[in-house]
């Protein structure tokens, strides 16, 4: 390394330094007595907290469930919209320049809008309950998961492309034959990744009324039963374990 590259790095490596420590120090985190004001605190939440009461248990079984159906949903809805949207946002397999932008734009969009306010939204359009919890989940994660898909898609070996494109292929025979198997494996990968984090997105979701086990932790929380509220946190970490094992074990299978 020559002596003004070693300079840039050290440059660089300073700014980023000073950059952070800033944004800590603007943020509070290096407030220590504000820190430690608040200990006390949370330590007598953590008291009230105990002992978890399952008492009402048998009332947490439906919302669990929707909330496992709805982060499966709202996966499957993002898959749906990602997959053509890649293709088009994808600069080695968009029809057109047009095109291309236009499918980044929209998911641009859709990334940048948190998957909160979207619930509130579409509470207030459709209704209480799982189904806006589904939309919100599936076009918030359309803007990740478009994203990764048509980074895949663009990073392909294009040998097996052209050895499509010469047999006389079509459009979508290149991307049946000489794409998707190239990058089902990564797509599946995040995927799966997507519907973990959907999953504990979704608890979140039932705060602001889309339905599931969010919404009786909500309901706790507001009444200050916070036995209650610890149990239904321990219950959402147990289906969080799972949720997560299960992911695990899909993509060793689908190595």
């Amino acid at each position: 390394m020559n002596k003004n590259n070693l300079i840039r790095s050290v440059l660089q490596s300073l700014s980023a330094i000073v950059i952070i420590a800033f944004c800590c120090f603007y943020s509070g985190l290096f407030d220590l007595n504000r820190l430690f004001e608040g200990v006390p605190s949370i330590v007598s939440l953590a008291k009230e907290s105990m002992p978890p009461n399952f008492s009402d248990a048998h009332n947490w079984i439906k919302p669990i469930v929707d909330t496992i159906a709805m982060s499966i949903a709202g996966t499957i809805l993002a898959i749906s919209i990602s997959l053509p949207l890649a293709f088009l946002g994808a600069r080695n397999t968009t029809p057109h320049p047009v095109l291309y932008y236009a499918a980044r734009t929209i998911l641009n969009v859709l990334r940048s809008i948190p998957e909160l306010i979207m619930g509130i939204l579409f509470v207030a359009a459709v209704g209480f309950g799982a189904l806006p919890g589904v939309l919100a989940l599936g076009l918030h994660s359309v803007g990740m998961v478009g994203k990764f898909f048509s980074e895949a898609i663009e990073h392909i070996d294009e040998g097996p492309v052209e050895a499509v494109k010469s047999s006389g292929a079509n459009y979508l025979q290149v991307i049946s034959r000489g794409i998707l198997p190239q990058v089902l494996p990564q797509m599946a990968d995040t995927s799966i990744y997507r519907w973990e984090y959907n999953f504990r997105a979704s608890t979140v979701m039932g705060m602001v009324g889309a339905g599931g086990i969010g919404f009786e932790l909500m309901s706790s929380l507001r009444i200050m039963q916070y036995q209650e509220v610890s149990a239904i946190l321990l219950l959402i970490l147990i289906m969080v374990t799972i949720v997560d094992g299960i992911g695990s074990y899909l993509r060793k299978r689908l190595k």
